[in-house]
């Protein structure tokens, strides 16, 4: 019995996993996509820095340093892979 439950365990933690993991990478994309289209209208403009800086200060006060220009750009990076 305390077998099945740990298998039980086990299986729902990684299911659990793999669906976290799987929701976080079509965020990152959204946001890499959205700041990329909209914000950078699909050119590489010099203000971008600026703005990408902008967004990460603001975002981070509110959702913490998961959010900070770093991984904002990797986010824009992540969208440019074909």
């Amino acid at each position: 019995m305390i077998e099945d439950l740990r298998l039980i365990i086990e299986k729902t933690r990684q299911s659990v996993a793999l669906a976290i993991n799987s929701s976080l990478t079509a965020l990152y994309w959204k946001i890499g996509h959205r700041i990329r289209s909209e914000i950078l209208q699909d050119k590489r403009a010099d203000y971008g820095k600026e703005i990408v800086a902008k967004l990460s200060r603001q975002l981070a006060t509110e959702f913490g340093q998961g959010i900070a220009e770093k991984s904002l750009r990797r986010m824009l990076q992540f969208v440019e892979v074909p």
